[in-house]
């Protein structure tokens, strides 16, 4: 009987782990956090457009440090040992950003959930990232549309387009 069972999981954990690995070369992604829809994504070869919802690494800088030493984001395969982010693009090329105090402003329109918190739910302070300028070629400004609590560009600014890895599109979300 215990070698039945035994005999049972190993073939369970070894199908789990062959799903996994079937999804991951198919370009398929889970997305668990609330920064974009929680739920299904899949890699598309579509080109980087305002919209679009991405799939990026982190730059390597002292902001990205301290959010991964928080658990803002996780470990990955990204320089620094970064883990992926999912994101929307909702500002681009020639668009007008301003990031203040009262939140997020594209082309003078707020973006709903922008605000930006002083600090995170354990009280520790948050960074303050502020500007206000036109995003040039190779800038994407990278927010939640979903979440109000997201580490994005309300705390790290505008990244470069190179830090993308592909635009993602939804296959089901809840």
């Amino acid at each position: 009987m215990l070698k039945h069972i035994t005999l049972y999981s190993i073939i369970a954990a070894v199908s789990v782990l062959a799903l996994f690995l079937v999804c991951f070369v198919l370009g398929f992604k889970i997305n668990t956090t609330r920064s974009i829809p929680v739920g299904l994504y899949r890699v598309s070869n579509e080109p980087i457009t305002k919209g679009a919802y991405v799939i990026f690494c982190p730059p390597q800088h002292e902001v990205f440090n301290k959010a991964q030493k928080r658990g803002y984001i996780g470990a990955g395969w990204c320089p620094g040992g970064f883990g992926y982010m999912m994101k929307q693009i909702l500002a681009a090329k020639g668009d007008s950003v301003s990031v203040a105090a009262d939140g997020v402003k594209v082309n003078d329109l707020l973006l709903p959930n922008s605000t930006p918190h002083e600090a995170d739910n354990l009280n520790r302070p948050l960074p303050h990232y502020r500007t206000k300028r036109v995003l040039n070629d190779s800038e994407v400004l990278l927010m939640s549309n979903a979440s109000a609590t997201s580490f994005d560009a309300r705390y790290f600014g505008p990244i470069h387009r190179s830090q993308i890895n592909a635009v993602i599109r939804p296959i089901f979300t809840w």
